[in-house]
């Protein structure tokens, strides 16, 4: 067979991308398709820059490239995202492209710290992330991320916005930057919703892959708030394998189904599954018991996507300003990468079928 550009796209359309079923060409994923001569270069279209299939679909194009051509033509491929977004209604936060609740029954489970990695790992993708810290009464986004200042106010048009903070890479509000460290707030629910209402439509959040929601534990005011006016993409439930915990995220899932617009669970994070002190490394405790994310994951219908060891360094970076995740060399390192793969995979998988089902 000839190189040609008809020829190299028959010979992409066996390429198979895993999670639709669908081939790369039929997908749209195929672009900018150079020959010159005996090398060949084109483009590959993901759904999101933290695809964990990214290497297989680079492999099997230059098998199927090699299948197809006897002259084994020098393939160069470039691999580039674009984040598909389901949202129909972009009223509110119009530039943002999917929005990621992190919930849980109750407090202590770590969900903030499995947030702060989530938004941190989507961002070291490649994403354009943010993160709202949207626990009014405990706000942990300051301390995380290691940032005390006061957003900036900027008009345009007559409108005010708040200009959210950056570090690491992610766009960040949260109420802990506007008040004194020692500060209690002590507010009644129409203070939180009103505040809430301000994060969201008078923040200048710009051009978002994923907005990432640090929610309250529990079931309550600041739910419902968010639920009614932000359209949610799904939400990812953090537990600790303790019986108590599993009980009360059970819970806050039945919440989001009860909802009038219905948000899918993307999945399950069992937090603190197990201690390994460094003398004994080859050896698991299990302080908090087992089964409790897989319990979650089979009443819930939804994947278990990590489990997190109970890890010194987590707790260090948090308290430091520094997820874990940055930490290249960090024993948490993988498994939050990891995570981050895995919602933006999923995320992706269910705005395709919800697309599809829209255009049905």
């Amino acid at each position: 067979m000839n190189l040609s550009e008809e020829s190299v796209i028959k010979a992409l359309s066996t390429v198979i991308e895993p999670d639709f079923k669908k081939d790369l060409v039929s997908l749209n994923m195929i672009r900018n398709i150079v020959i010159e001569g005996n090398n060949l270069s084109f483009t590959v279209v993901l759904t999101t820059p933290a695809c964990p299939l990214k290497d297989r679909i680079d492999r099997e194009c230059r098998e199927a490239i090699a299948l197809h051509f006897e002259s084994k033509p020098e393939v160069k491929i470039e691999m580039i995202a674009e984040v598909i977004s389901n949202r129909s209604d972009k009223l509110v936060l119009p530039g943002v492209r999917n929005i990621i609740a992190v919930i849980s029954g109750k407090g202590g489970v770590g969900k903030s710290t499995v947030a702060a990695n989530l938004a941190v790992g989507l961002s070291a993708a490649g994403a354009k992330v943010g993160l709202l810290d949207a626990d009014i009464h405990g706000p942990s986004v300051p301390l995380m991320f290691g940032i005390h200042e006061t957003p900036e106010i900027r008009e345009e048009e007559g409108k005010q916005w708040m200009v959210p903070l950056e570090r690491h890479g992610i766009k960040l509000m949260s109420i802990g930057f506007m008040v004194d460290p020692d500060q209690a707030i002590v507010w009644r629910g129409p203070m939180i919703s009103s505040a809430l209402r301000q994060f969201v439509s008078e923040t200048d959040w710009g051009e978002l892959d994923y907005l990432v929601l640090d929610m309250p534990p529990g079931t309550g005011d600041i739910h419902l708030t968010m639920a009614q006016i932000i359209p949610l993409s799904g939400v990812v439930i953090v537990t600790t394998p303790q019986e108590v915990a599993t009980a009360d995220a059970v819970k806050s899932a039945m919440m989001f189904e009860m909802m009038p617009n219905k948000v899918p669970v993307i999945g399950i994070v069992e937090n603190m599954s197990w201690f390994t002190p460094e003398e004994l490394p080859g050896s698991r405790y299990l302080i908090f018991g087992k089964g409790g994310g897989q319990f979650l994951a089979a009443k819930t219908g939804a994947p278990l996507l990590a489990q997190v060891p109970l890890i010194m360094s987590v707790r260090d970076g948090a308290d430091k300003g520094l997820p874990a995740v940055m930490d290249s060399a960090g024993e948490a390192y993988t498994v939050f990468v990891d995570l981050a793969k895995e919602v933006a995979r999923r995320l992706s998988i269910l705005s395709a079928e919800r697309n599809i089902e829209q255009n049905a």
